[in-house]
């Protein structure tokens, strides 16, 4: 690619053009951004999945000191299938000024202004680089972060702070829940449903699970700090997937459940998938096996994406109020890749263009203002680091 330069909407416009969906690959994506900062003398590397199919990349643009700042992106979206679109949803589409198009405002439009912001930053003799990363997965369980931040980590220059440019509207976001997702697999005894009390119904236990899982989300809510700020302001456990069962005669031998926990940072998941363990383990499964002791519940992690904890005089959350102005309180109770930066030690908030609002829906888009808006976070985050 030759050097030259090029609008954030233009920029947009390009990566909104790869149907990145979650179970694609994003390599086309990646190898355009890679032979772009080339054409700019920026390297890049690339951290790829185990299949190869798809890549995290992480570029340095500056000295390859200690001491910068990172603009953290996710490059898959999530599809469009069951969705009614006015328009192409890979053709980023302008309609009285708002631009239309898959991944706009998650998160493809900060994305696209760091990246257009790139000669800015080099004509502007860092002293502290400012680092690019851009991972994959992220809808699915935020699979592609923590490769590519463990490397980022051992491999330096280590950053002082980390912005996740998730949209919120570029206000400052100083925390998040986390989320744990898991299934669960349970094995009855199918006999002819007029002989009941010789099988185990694989449903009917999956009902107890679900039964407990919504008891311990009306328990948080009854104890929910009134002064905490998320909302709701408390852990949430649900089932959104429960499939099992063959006729309405027979006792199901099988039932599948897909939950999650979405759980304020403070607390972490790992009490709540304990004491589940526990309940399906010591009150369920000893029933089940009474009638039949070839009865199982098999429980497996899918996911787990830790919460972004409020930080103590945080490096990010210092650096971002100073560049937006913006000294409100807010945090969200979607998950981030913030918390895997933050596991590796690194001060992180989130802070971005465009409406979490818009985010998977059907014509998503983002306000040409916001682009605006974070082009100009972006100038004044390369003038402190001048």
């Amino acid at each position: 690619m030759p050097h030259t330069h090029i609008t954030a909407e233009e920029m947009l416009a390009k990566l909104v053009s790869f149907p990145t969906v979650s179970d694609q690959t994003n390599l086309p994506l990646i190898d355009f951004v890679e032979d772009y900062l080339r054409g700019f003398g920026v390297s890049s590397v690339k951290t790829f999945n185990a299949e190869g199919s798809k890549a995290s990349l992480h570029a340095v643009v500056g000295p390859n000191v200690d001491g910068g700042v990172v603009l953290s992106a996710h490059t898959d979206v999530v599809p469009v299938e069951g969705q009614t679109w006015s328009s192409d949803p890979f053709t980023l589409t302008e309609r009285v000024g708002r631009l239309y198009g898959r991944g706009t405002a998650d998160m493809k439009g900060f994305a696209a202004c760091a990246l257009a912001h790139v000669p800015k930053f080099l004509e502007a003799d860092l002293k502290a680089p400012i680092h690019i990363a851009l991972s994959y997965d992220e809808e699915v369980g935020c699979f592609g972060a923590p490769p590519m931040i463990a490397r980022m980590v051992a491999e330096g220059p280590r950053p002082m702070a980390v912005i996740v440019g998730e949209p919120t509207s570029m206000k400052v976001v100083t925390g998040h829940k986390g989320i744990m997702v898991f299934k669960t697999t349970i094995t009855g005894h199918s006999v002819h449903a007029s002989q009941l009390d010789r099988g185990v119904s694989a449903v009917s236990a999956a009902a107890r699970l679900v039964g407990w899982l919504d008891e311990q989300t009306a328990r948080n809510r009854a104890n929910a700090d009134p002064d905490c700020l998320y909302d709701p302001p408390y852990t949430t456990l649900h089932s959104g997937v429960i499939r099992g069962g063959t006729a309405h005669n027979i006792t199901a031998s099988t039932c599948e459940l897909t939950s999650d926990i979405r759980f304020l940072p403070e607390e972490g998941a790992e009490r709540w998938e304990t004491t589940f363990r526990a309940f399906a383990e010591q009150e369920v499964l000893p029933d089940m096996k009474a009638v039949h002791p070839e009865c199982a519940i098999k429980i497996e992690r899918l996911a787990s994406v830790p919460g972004l904890v409020r930080e103590t005089d945080g490096a990010a959350e210092g650096l971002a109020r100073r560049l937006t102005g913006d000294n409100s309180e807010n945090v969200v109770v979607y998950a981030t890749e913030g918390g895997q930066f933050q596991e590796h030690a690194l001060s992180t908030v989130v802070c971005g263009p465009g409406s979490i609002d818009q985010a998977h829906q059907p014509n998503e888009f983002i306000e040409s203002s916001q682009l605006i808006k974070c082009a100009a976070f972006l100038d004044a985050l390369y003038k402190t680091l001048k």
